[in-house]
């Protein structure tokens, strides 16, 4: 360690903070947490992982080697206490491990070395925004207010282990690349108006966490994106708001229990075209009331919109579309989405897929012959058996269009499921781009397969039609039950759909927000902050509108809303 002489000490350690994760009630839900720390008193060993006597509930958001000490000023406590007219903040409140005094966020920089007593720290990144510290203060803005007014706190890593104590000496050994303040950086990854100068020098300092590091090069990729450099990006703008009366203009048998359904625009103006993978959403009044809606992936890639439809016995939609559409039908569809496309590039390409899962790949396969790709392209897909195989002599012709492609179908009842040695033995390419589609236990598998086979998870693609995974940080007693409409008497508000789930009920204003309304109807939802900054919980709006109850730091991007502090304007349609 460095040998700082006297005259570079700049702060000092007020307190030194601990707490072990434990179970707490929060609005009906338990929610496992470390949060909750007390300052202790004398020496404490800091070790590189923790400090003695602390532990975080989600390491999935908190702790580890770039997170391993969380710290706080006391400048910003005074600061809280006159905003928010209170004289109970207490060192720990703020869940920080280290309440120190005379390093501001706006002094201290990514990178930044500090000696404290017998051990070394590295600054890696600001305060991770939570709901928690919003929860531990009875505050629920807390963690946008954190951002919004430049107090966010950082983190430490441990150079060296050893002993700290309140009342120590920080000291700096090191400056920083670039010398971007905590301040700086956690602007510029939640804040708008950002400058891409900054960005490159946000991704070329070291200690930067290896988390920021990506957010910072997918805003890279996606300002460079803007100005045609690099390949597309997720979240491309749908053609059209809400739904459009699209006339059926063909239907045609794949398989036994596999319809197609060609679209056309039903005013005479064109349709835009697809990126190959995304998907309409369907709404039909006629097949229930409230009328259903069912998202289905495009099987083809021209302006003339084609779907594929697997019967199926339950489904009251597939159902209904098996047995009353016909040429000349009008449906209301929502203009294609989703994240889920083929991206430019030259690195080879597996499509893989099951059963009815065929469709979206297939319009990939079919945009990459339409381009007269060169890449190196490979077929893979699996159903039960060749009565069962749809769009067999479609994919055949346009594997022959392209000069370097290949297909391998396995049928389940006569050579076994599709599984590891199999995949192991294709040879597929360790660069591949893996865009792959099927029920859910297969694409569960056949990431496993994939990645045991060489293939890095980062380019490896899936599309789920039904409810995303749940993203809700610390929170225990996660409910298995079907979305249903909320406990208690009917809402008298707009009408919001969820799509994904199959439920349309009427919005209450006891709710503060259609996430906590969702999470009501045990609808599966995604957050982090619950106050509009970090983003988790943004949500394709397929039709209608919202407003918003508090403005969030950094609007979403056209035609989609942060559920977290919106509430529904009109009727709406959710992609959740």
């Amino acid at each position: 360690m460095a040998n700082p002489s006297s005259d570079e000490v700049t702060a000092k350690l007020v307190s030194v903070n601990v707490g072990m994760p434990t179970d707490v009630a929060w609005r009906g839900k338990t929610v496992y947490t470390g949060i909750y720390k007390s300052p202790v008193p004398g020496p404490v060993m800091v070790r590189r992982l923790n400090i003695d006597g602390d532990g975080q509930g989600d390491l999935g958001g908190h702790g580890g080697e770039q997170r391993a000490v969380m710290v706080y000023q006391t400048e910003s406590y005074d600061y809280w206490s006159r905003f928010l007219g209170r004289d109970d903040l207490q060192p720990g409140n703020f869940g920080e491990n280290f309440t120190i005094t005379g390093l501001g966020d706006h002094e201290v920089c990514i990178g930044d070395r500090y000696a404290i007593g017998d051990a070394e720290f590295e600054v890696t990144q600001p305060r991770v925004t939570c709901f928690r510290v919003g929860m531990r203060l009875g505050e629920p803005d807390m963690p946008n207010l954190l951002v919004a007014h430049h107090r966010p706190g950082f983190y430490f890593r441990v150079i060296t282990e050893g002993r700290v104590q309140a009342g120590d000496a920080i000291v700096r050994t090191r400056r920083g690349r670039h010398e971007l303040t905590v301040a700086d950086i956690d602007a510029l990854l939640y804040l708008p108006d950002r400058d891409s100068d900054l960005l490159r020098e946000a991704v070329d300092v070291p200690a930067l966490s290896p988390g920021w590091q990506q957010s910072f090069n997918d805003l890279l990729a996606a300002d460079q994106d803007a100005s045609g450099v690099t390949e597309p990006v997720l979240g491309v703008q749908p053609g059209w708001s809400g739904f459009r009366p699209l006339r059926v203009t063909g239907v045609h048998r794949e398989s036994p229990s596999i319809m197609s359904i060609r679209f056309e625009a039903d005013d005479g103006v064109p349709l835009p075209v697809p990126l190959p993978g995304q998907y309409l959403t369907l709404r039909l009044p006629d097949a229930g009331d409230p009328a259903p809606l069912r998202s289905y992936s495009l099987s083809g890639y021209d302006r003339g919109y084609r779907i594929s439809v697997k019967r199926e016995d339950r489904g009251v939609v597939s159902r209904w579309l098996h047995t009353n559409i016909r040429d000349g039908s009008v449906v209301d569809v929502a203009a294609p989405r989703g994240d889920f496309y083929l991206t430019d590039g030259d690195r080879p390409v597996v499509l893989l897929s099951a059963g009815v899962g065929v469709t979206p790949v297939l319009a990939m396969l079919q945009a990459l012959a339409e381009a007269g790709s060169t890449r190196d392209v490979w077929w893979l897909h699996t159903t039960r058996d060749a009565h069962t195989q749809a769009f067999e002599h479609e994919v055949s012709d346009l594997i022959a269009r392209l000069p370097s492609a290949r297909q391998h179908v396995f049928y389940t009842s006569s050579s076994g499921r599709l599984d590891g040695p199999a995949i192991a033995a294709l040879g597929l390419p360790g660069d591949a781009a893996v865009y792959m589609c099927g029920p859910v236990p297969f694409m569960v598998d056949m990431r496993t397969a994939l990645t045991d086979a060489g293939i890095e998870t980062a380019h490896i693609y899936s599309e789920l039609f039904g409810a995303l995974p749940p993203i809700n940080p610390g929170i225990v007693d996660k409910s298995t039950a079907r979305p249903h409409a909320p406990a208690g008497p009917a809402g008298t508000g707009p009408a919001v759909s969820f799509s994904r789930s199959g439920l349309t009920v009427n919005w209450s204003s006891q709710y503060g927000s259609i996430l906590e309304f969702a999470e009501a109807c045990d609808v599966p939802t995604r957050f982090s902050c619950r106050s509009g900054v970090c983003h988790t919980c943004v949500t394709p709006l397929i039709a209608g509108s919202t407003a918003y109850t508090q403005p969030p730091l950094e609007e979403p991007a056209d035609g989609t809303v942060l559920i977290c502090v919106a509430e529904p304007a009109d009727d709406v349609v959710l992609d959740l």
